[in-house]
C-alpha cells in the first residue's frame, strides 16, 4: 500500500512591517500608508499605528518572484498599483483589500509606476529596460515603448497625461508623445545614471536626480490652445513670437539650472506634494532635504534684490570715474528686473535638512497638510519601522513612529512554549514575546545580541544567550530583564533543555559545555523571588562548540565542534561514547528523534547526514540544500524531520525512505531559525528577511510519486518561461529615437488560452457539421431525435466560442489572439457577425477585429473567400461602434449638466454619488448615535426623578 503523508502549507508571516526592495505610498486620503512587506503590502492607519489590512496575492507561488518592488496609489479613487519582482503588475482596491486587475506583460522586476493625474492611465517601468502604458478602465496593456539600454529608474506624466518623461540607468531621460507612440526627446547632461524625476503638480519645472552633486532642474514648454510653443514665463529668457519658429519644436525640457546639494550621497528619489510648494530629495544615506519652492511673486522679490546686490557690485568697481559706464550698467539692470529672470535658487529654497536614525529606504508626502505645518513626511527606514514627520517653517518634528510588529534585524532564534501559545524571538537589540496564531507581538524587550533562546516551563520565564557570552533571564510577563549572568568567555551557540529535569545547557566559542539548574531567589532589594540559573557542571572539548542536542530519554548528549565532527557523551558521567565524522565542513544543527533512535545532523557543506545513535553509523548523507543548512527539527514522535537552509527554502523529509517529501517556499533571504510545535500541527521560521513565517499541517494527503510528478512539472514550466525569449534569434535592433511595440508578453496563460479557443472552433464545427449532416437525414425518412454535444453545455455552437474568447483575461486578449493559426482567424471572422448583434459584446468584437486584421493583414488581402466576410463586417461595425459612441458621449454630456445644475444652486462642490453616498451614511449613523444617547439621557432623568420623589415620600 502507497503511503500517504499530510501537507504543510504556508499559514501566515508576521514582522516585516517594511521592507527593502519597494517605496511606501500615502493613499488617496491620507489617512493610511501603504508599506511593502516582502510578497504583501501592509496598510497601516497612521495615527492608530496598526495594519488595518493586507494585500497578499493569492498566487501559490512564493519566494523572492513575487517580491514588491513597485508601489502606485491613483490620485482619484481607492486603486494601488503594485509591481513585482516577476514582472507582473496588480491593481488593488484598497478599502475592499481585492485584487481589481493582473496586469503580466514585463520581462524582468517592476522599477517604477506612476498613475495620470485623473488616475486612468499607468505607466509601468522595469528592468527589462521598457516602459508600458497601461489603460486602467479597459484592464489592458495599450503599447510598450522602446529604446532605454538600462532599466528605467522613474516616470511622470507632463501635459495632461500626453506626454511621458522617464529616467533611466543609462543616464538619459526621455520624453515621449503617447499620441504618436515616439520619443520625441533625449535629454543628455548627467555623468551618472538617473534614478528620479518628478514634476511639479502645475508641470512648470521637472527635476532630476543622480549620483552627481547637483539636482538638476528643466523648464517645461507649453503648448498654448492654437498649437504654438510658449516658455514658461519662468525661463531665463523670454522669447517673442518671432522667435518661436527659430524654436526646436520637439525641445519640451529645456535647462533650467542645478543646485548644490548637502550630501554626496546619491540621490535615491525625488518628489514634490501635492500643492507643489515644497520638493523632497531623499539620499542613498540618513538624509533627506527639503526644498520651499517659492510663489512668482516671492521669486521675482528674491530676484530683484539678487539684482540690486550685483548692481551694488557693478556700481562699486566701476566708481565715480565713468559715470557712462555707469549709467549703461544700470539700463541693463533695470531691463533685466523688467523681464523678471529667474534662476533656480530664486524658486527654491533649501528649507531644512531631516536626518533620520537609520538609512532611509524611501519616503512619501501626505497628500493632506495639516493647518499648523507645511506637510507631514511618511519615511520608511531600514531598520523595518516607519518615521513620521511635520514639517514646519524652520524645523521638522517627529510625531509617530511604527516599529512594534516587527524586529529591527536579523530573526537569529525562535522557540516555542510547551503549551505553543507563545513565541519567543531574538534578533541584534530586542527579545519579541508573539502569539504564534494570530502573528501580533505581545511584549518586547531590550537585549543584547540573542543568538539562541529558551522558554523555561510554566510560561513565566525566557532565556537569552548572547553573542557576547551572557545569559539573560526574561520575565515575560513583565516584559523585563531580571538578571545577567557573564556565563562564557565567548559568544554562545546553542542552548537546549534538559528533558524531564530542572536545567539547562549551553555551548560556546570558549570550547566549554556548561549545564545549568533553575533557582528561585529573593535578592537584596527585591520584594519578590526571581529565577536565577547555577552553573552546576562543564566539560571542556577542543574546539568551539557550535552546537547541542540532548537524547529524550537524557542518556546522551551530542555536541557538534568547529572541527566538523560530533561527539557523543554519556550524560551523567560525561564518558565518551561516539564520534560521528565525515563532514567537510563545521556542523551548524543538530537534533535527536523522541524515540532516541536516530541522529541528524546539519552542515555548512550543504548536506544532511542520519545516523544510528546506537552504533553511530551513518544510515544516509543527503545534498539537502543550495547554501548552508541551518537548523533541523524533528517532528515529536516520528522520523519526519525539517531542515532550513540559506537557500530560502524548508524542506520536509522522512528519515526513514530518505525521501524529500515537500519544499516550503516563501523566505526572501537567508532562514537562520526555526521552531516546530510539540505535536507537529504546525512550525515558525525566522529570516534574514525578518519576517516569521508559520506553516500549518493541513488535512490533504499527498503521496510521494505524485509530488515528484509535480516538481518535474514546474521545473519544465519555468524552463517554458524562460525560454520566451528565443536566444538563438536576431537581436531586435532599438532605434535611438525610440519605437513603441506590443504591450503584452507570451506566457503559458496566453498559451492555454490558445488552445482552449481552438479546442472550442473545433468542437463548433463538428457540432455544425453534424447538425448538418442531422437535417440532410430527416429529409430523406424518420430518424431517431437529434441530441446536442453534451462538451457544448447546452450552449449553440457561435455562444460556445463567444464563451471560450469571453474567458480570456483582456490584458492576455492580444497575445492569445496572435498565436492563433490563420485557419482559425478566418472561423472566428465568420461567427463575428452574430455577436455584433449582442449589445454588450460590441467592444469586444472590434478588438477581435482590429487585432486579427492587423495580425493577418497580408493573408486576408490575398484570399478571396475572406472579402465578403470583412465586408459584411464593415458595413456591420461601424453603425454599432458609432451608437456606443453616441451612447458615451450622451451620458458624458448629461452627467456635466447635472454638474451645472448642482454648483448653480450651491456653492459647495460637486461631489461623486460615492462620496455622497458615505456622508449620509455617516450622517445617519450620527443621527442614530445621538438619538440613542437622548434616550438613555430621558431614562436616566426619569430614573433620576422617580428616585427623588421616592426619597420624598419617605421624609413625609
Amino acid at each position: 500500500m502507497v503511503k500517504a503523508y499530510l501537507r504543510y502549507e504556508a499559514a501566515s508571516s508576521f514582522g516585516v512591517i517594511s521592507s527593502l526592495d519597494s517605496n511606501i505610498a500615502y493613499d488617496s486620503k491620507g489617512k493610511h500608508v501603504l508599506a511593502p512587506a516582502l510578497e504583501k503590502v501592509g496598510i497601516w492607519h497612521v495615527r492608530q499605528g496598526v495594519c488595518t489590512k493586507t494585500l497578499t496575492p493569492s498566487s501559490s507561488r512564493g519566494g523572492p518572484s513575487l517580491a514588491v518592488t513597485s508601489i502606485a496609489a491613483s490620485p482619484a479613487s481607492s486603486l494601488v498599483a503594485v509591481g513585482y519582482a516577476d514582472g507582473s503588475i496588480r491593481i488593488w482596491d484598497s478599502e475592499k483589500g481585492t485584487c481589481e486587475v493582473n496586469l503580466n506583460s514585463h520581462k524582468g522586476a517592476v522599477t517604477a509606476l506612476r498613475y495620470n493625474k485623473v488616475g486612468s492611465m499607468l505607466a509601468s517601468g522595469s528592468k527589462d529596460n521598457d516602459v508600458i502604458l497601461w489603460d486602467v478602465v479597459g484592464e489592458s496593456g495599450l503599447f510598450r515603448l522602446r529604446g532605454h539600454r538600462d532599466q528605467v529608474t522613474d516616470l511622470v506624466f507632463l501635459d495632461s497625461g500626453k506626454k511621458l518623461v522617464s529616467s533611466s540607468k543609462d543616464k538619459f531621460l526621455r520624453v515621449w508623445d503617447l499620441e504618436t507612440q515616439h520619443c520625441m526627446q533625449i535629454v543628455s547632461g548627467h555623468h551618472t545614471e538617473v534614478w528620479s524625476v518628478d514634476a511639479d503638480p502645475e508641470e512648470r519645472y521637472v527635476v532630476t536626480g543622480s549620483a552627481d552633486q547637483e539636482l538638476r532642474f528643466y523648464a517645461v514648454k507649453q503648448y498654448l490652445s492654437h498649437g504654438s510653443l510658449a516658455s514658461d514665463s519662468t525661463a531665463n529668457d523670454i522669447k517673442t513670437d518671432d522667435d518661436h519658429s527659430t524654436e526646436n519644436k520637439w525641445e519640451i525640457l529645456k535647462p533650467f539650472g542645478e543646485i548644490q546639494r548637502q550630501t554626496k550621497d546619491r540621490v535615491a528619489r525625488v518628489r514634490f506634494n501635492v500643492s507643489g510648494n515644497l520638493l523632497a530629495c531623499q539620499m542613498a544615506g540618513k538624509t533627506i532635504e527639503i526644498f520651499r519652492v517659492l510663489d512668482e511673486a516671492e521669486a521675482k522679490q528674491k530676484a530683484k534684490r539678487r539684482l540690486r546686490r550685483k548692481e551694488k557690485k557693478t556700481t562699486s568697481k566701476l566708481g565715480d570715474e565713468n559715470p557712462t559706464a555707469n549709467g549703461e550698467a544700470g539700463a541693463k539692470i533695470e531691463q533685466a528686473d523688467a523681464v523678471s529672470s529667474l534662476t533656480v535658487p530664486d524658486v527654491f529654497k533649501l528649507l531644512q535638512v531631516i536626518r533620520a536614525g537609520r538609512k532611509i529606504s524611501s519616503f512619501s508626502f501626505c497628500p493632506m497638510a495639516p493647518k499648523n505645518s507645511l506637510g507631514i513626511l511618511a519615511l520608511s527606514l531600514n531598520n523595518n519601522s516607519l518615521e513620521f514627520y511635520s514639517l514646519k517653517s524652520s524645523e521638522n518634528e517627529k510625531t509617530v513612529t511604527i516599529e512594534h510588529q516587527g524586529h529591527r534585524s536579523d530573526v537569529r532564534s525562535l522557540t516555542l512554549s510547551e503549551d505553543n501559545t507563545l513565541l519567543m524571538s531574538t534578533s541584534y537589540s530586542e527579545v519579541k514575546i508573539w502569539n504564534p496564531s494570530t502573528g501580533s507581538c505581545l511584549r518586547t524587550i531590550e537585549s543584547g545580541y540573542g543568538l539562541c533562546s529558551l522558554i523555561v516551563p510554566q510560561n513565566k520565564y525566557g532565556i537569552v544567550g548572547t553573542k557576547s557570552g551572557v545569559l539573560e533571564i526574561i520575565d515575560i510577563g513583565s516584559a523585563t530583564k531580571v538578571e545577567e549572568v557573564e556565563a562564557h568567555g565567548g559568544t554562545i551557540w546553542s542552548i537546549t533543555p534538559i528533558p524531564n529535569d530542572n536545567g539547562f545547557v549551553t555551548v560556546s566559542a570558549d570550547h566549554e559545555v556548561k549545564f545549568w539548574e533553575y533557582l528561585v531567589k529573593q535578592k537584596s532589594g527585591q520584594a519578590t523571588k526571581q529565577l536565577t540559573v547555577s552553573n552546576v557542571k562543564s566539560m571542556k572539548m577542543n574546539d568551539d562548540v557550535l552546537a547541542v542536542a540532548i537524547s529524550p530519554d537524557a542518556k546522551h548528549i551530542a555536541v557538534a565542534l568547529l572541527d566538523s565532527t560530533v561527539k557523543v557523551f554519556y550524560m551523567d558521567s560525561l564518558k565518551f561514547y561516539l564520534s560521528l565524522y565525515g563532514h567537510k565542513l563545521p556542523v551548524m544543527c543538530i537534533d535527536i528523534s523522541s524515540d532516541g533512535e536516530l541522529i541528524v545532523t546539519g552542515s555548512q557543506d550543504k548536506n544532511l547526514k542520519i545516523w544510528g545513535l546506537d552504533f553511530g553509523d551513518c544510515h544516509k548523507s543527503i545534498f539537502a540544500h543550495g547554501d548552508s543548512v541551518m537548523g533541523v527539527k524533528f517532528v515529536r514522535n516520528t522520523h519526519y524531520l525539517f531542515s532550513i537552509g540559506k537557500d530560502r527554502l524548508v524542506k520536509y523529509w522522512d528519515a526513514d525512505k530518505f525521501e524529500l517529501l515537500l519544499t516550503l517556499e516563501g523566505h526572501h533571504a537567508e532562514i537562520w531559525c526555526l521552531a516546530v510545535s510539540n505535536r507537529g500541527d504546525f512550525l515558525v521560521t525566522g529570516s534574514h528577511d525578518r519576517s516569521m513565517r508559520r506553516w500549518d499541517r493541513s488535512e490533504e494527503p499527498f503521496f510521494l510519486e505524485e509530488e515528484k510528478e509535480k516538481r518535474l512539472e514546474e521545473l519544465f514550466e519555468s524552463e517554458i518561461d524562460n525560454a520566451s525569449v528565443d536566444r538563438n534569434g536576431p537581436m531586435e535592433e532599438i532605434p535611438e529615437e525610440g519605437v513603441a511595440a506590443l504591450a503584452g508578453k507570451k506566457t503559458i496563460e496566453t498559451l492555454s488560452a490558445t488552445d482552449s479557443i481552438i479546442e472550442a472552433l473545433d468542437v463548433a464545427e463538428d457540432e455544425k457539421n453534424r447538425y448538418a449532416a442531422y437535417e440532410e437525414e430527416k429529409t430523406k425518412g424518420k430518424i431517431p431525435e437529434y441530441l446536442p454535444n453534451a462538451m457544448m453545455l447546452g450552449h449553440s455552437p457561435s455562444d460556445f466560442v463567444l464563451r471560450a474568447i469571453s474567458n480570456v483575461k483582456t490584458n492576455d486578449l492580444e497575445q492569445t489572439l496572435l498565436a492563433l493559426p490563420f485557419s482559425d482567424a478566418l472561423k472566428l471572422f465568420c461567427y463575428m457577425k452574430d455577436w455584433s448583434l449582442i449589445p454588450e459584446k460590441v467592444e469586444l468584437v472590434c478588438r477581435l477585429d482590429t487585432i486579427l486584421v492587423q495580425t493577418h493583414h497580408n493573408q486576408l488581402v490575398t484570399t478571396p473567400s475572406a472579402r465578403p466576410v470583412l465586408s459584411v463586417l464593415k458595413d456591420i461595425l461601424y453603425p454599432k461602434i458609432k451608437a456606443c459612441k453616441d451612447t458615451i458621449g450622451f451620458n458624458l454630456a448629461a452627467m456635466d449638466h447635472v454638474m451645472q445644475m448642482m454648483a448653480s444652486r450651491s456653492d459647495a462642490p460637486f461631489k461623486d454619488a460615492k462620496t455622497k453616498l458615505m456622508e449620509i451614511r455617516s450622517q445617519q449613523a450620527k443621527r442614530m448615535a445621538s438619538r440613542a444617547d437622548t434616550k438613555m439621557e430621558k431614562k436616566r432623568k426619569k430614573k433620576q426623578k422617580k428616585s427623588e420623589e421616592g426619597h420624598g415620600h419617605a421624609l413625609f
